[in-house]
């Protein structure tokens, strides 16, 4: 006799999303972006090409989506909040440092950057998605650090979130040098000296 339950279509289509994304990471790793295809993706997934261009425009946003999906970057962006500005931000910068010097992902993320810089829908998806969410809790905790004190009361957040990042991000792309827990650990100390509050002048009183 026949099951009287029909089969579940939002099931199915998360199964094939979920063995798409599978298989774009695999194939990234495995062969570099370069010479990823799509037909690639999909048959390593067990689907049709059809379907990926029906949830993905471009390889990029397969990609994207896929590094997402494996770094549980969405949803998890917050930064830790110990009350230790200085150790706080050691723990963001530290395991990015980790993250950009694996060679498969440095691969994948320097290729991901080429792809957001030339595609326009891409890069709307990497703002929405990823980078302003990112700097947006960024400011949150450079905000809360400003009101008690370990920041200077005039600080600029948005200067703050570029000092915190972007250092690290131009020794990256233009390869200047190692990335390592100890340079991480410069950049953090660099930024909150230009940061922190002024020392107290003698005879002020502050």
């Amino acid at each position: 006799m026949a099951s009287g339950t029909a089969p579940d279509p939002a099931r199915r289509s998360e199964r094939s999303r979920t063995a798409v994304l599978t298989a774009a990471a695999e194939l990234v790793t495995e062969v570099g972006y370069g010479k990823l295809t799509i037909e690639a993706i999909a048959a390593r997934a067990g689907v049709g090409k059809q379907t990926i261009y029906r949830w993905w425009p471009s390889k990029g946003a397969v990609v994207f989506d896929a590094f997402l999906a494996a770094g549980e970057h969405e949803g998890s962006l917050a930064l830790p909040d110990t009350g230790d500005l200085r150790a706080d931000l050691r723990a963001v910068l530290r395991p990015t440092s980790d993250e950009l010097t694996d060679p498969d992902t440095d691969r994948t993320y320097r290729a991901l950057v080429a792809e957001i810089l030339n595609d326009p829908a891409l890069h709307t998806e990497y703002r929405t998605r990823l980078l302003d969410p990112l700097l947006e809790v960024t400011r949150d905790r450079l905000r809360g650090a400003r009101e008690a004190g370990q920041l200077a009361p005039d600080a600029d957040l948005d200067l703050a979130v570029e000092l915190v990042y972007g250092p690290l991000y131009y020794r990256w792309q233009y390869r200047l040098g190692p990335l390592t827990h100890a340079h991480a650990d410069l950049l953090v100390d660099a930024a909150l000296r230009a940061l922190g509050p002024s020392p107290a002048t003698p005879g002020t009183g502050a």
